[in-house]
């Protein structure tokens, strides 16, 4: 008796798991195979560096024809912002490897890691960059402010600076949705795929997060991973990746386009060198519109579940 009824607990269990499914555990399909996750994420690693490399190849290539002047190693010298593009289109270009992954691995609709609905929710997505550009803007115009925070930077020119914002304007979006597609896409349904809580595919994900763009101080460090815990949460909570890419684009967006008015688009620094100040004031914002977020995903009621 105790048997059957366990059976029959079970069953229903499972009715109730194709009937309504998290974001992060998307990826438990009825082809799951325990160490598919593992396969697929080989398959994303060495598809991001072949796609990392087609950008250079192609700048390579342009380079020479171009009759450019080469560096130490070779390589054509195209300037700070041809640079620049070519690195965050090779982040970009992960973004359909995540895709064919996850449908060539998991047997699933590759859309499925975007959000629920199995695309991109492009009215969400909006409605996410109305409440994340103010706030991304609002921090910075502060921190310029604040003495010793604006220290060496100088004035480029107005040529140089519409060049490198329209390398920005153009490419961040799909560099941050291409690190979100790996990071809280990828690897947080990965993880899912495994355990029925999310939170280690959140604080793996966050920790490689920090970790994959270098060490530099104790505050960037920790302000990186602080963002990659939030901005999962948000994906699971809203069911799609929509939120997080549009706080990335966001940040990213204004701190490349302060670097190309002062010509520092070739700076080495990233957001894990951040003193105590900025991560003070990031984690700020990155909380501040974490609530925003959740508290119009409730009043908009949106999809954060899968129907199967």
């Amino acid at each position: 008796m105790t048997t059957t009824l366990d059976s029959e607990h079970r069953d229903n269990r499972e009715i109730r798991e194709t009937e309504a499914v998290a974001y992060h555990r998307i990826a438990r399909t009825a082809h799951h195979r325990w160490w598919w996750p593992l396969a697929g994420t080989l398959l994303v690693m060495v598809g991001a560096v072949v796609a990392a490399l087609v950008p250079y190849i192609v700048a390579g290539v342009a380079g020479s024809l171009l009759d450019r002047p080469v560096d130490a190693d070779g390589w054509p010298v195209l300037g700070d912002e041809a640079d620049l593009a070519v690195s965050l289109a090779g982040l970009g270009l992960v973004i359909p490897v995540v895709l064919l992954v996850a449908r060539w691995t998991q047997r699933r609709p590759a859309g499925t890691v975007s959000s629920v609905a199995g695309r991109l929710r492009w009215g969400w997505l909006g409605r996410c960059a109305l409440l994340a550009v103010p706030l991304v803007a609002l921090m910075y115009v502060i921190l310029f402010f604040v003495p010793g925070e604006d220290e060496g930077l100088a004035w480029v020119g107005w040529e140089r600076f519409a060049v490198g914002v329209a390398v920005v304007l153009v490419l961040v979006p799909f560099q941050a949705a291409g690190e979100e597609y790996v990071f809280r896409g990828w690897l947080v349904q990965a993880f899912g795929s495994w355990t029925r809580s999310p939170w280690p595919g959140i604080v793996v994900s966050a920790v490689l997060f920090g970790l994959l763009h270098g060490y530099g101080t104790p505050w960037g460090m920790a302000d990186l991973i602080w963002f990659g815990i939030v901005t999962a949460v948000l994906t699971i909570r809203t069911g799609g990746l929509e939120a997080a890419i549009v706080l990335h684009a966001a940040g990213n967006t204004v701190a490349f386009v302060v670097a190309a008015a002062a010509g520092m688009l070739a700076s080495e620094e990233t957001a894990t060198d951040a003193g105590a100040l900025l991560t003070i004031a990031d984690v700020t914002m990155v909380t501040l519109y974490a609530a925003a977020v959740l508290w119009l995903a409730r009043r908009r009621r949106v999809q954060s579940l899968l129907s199967r």
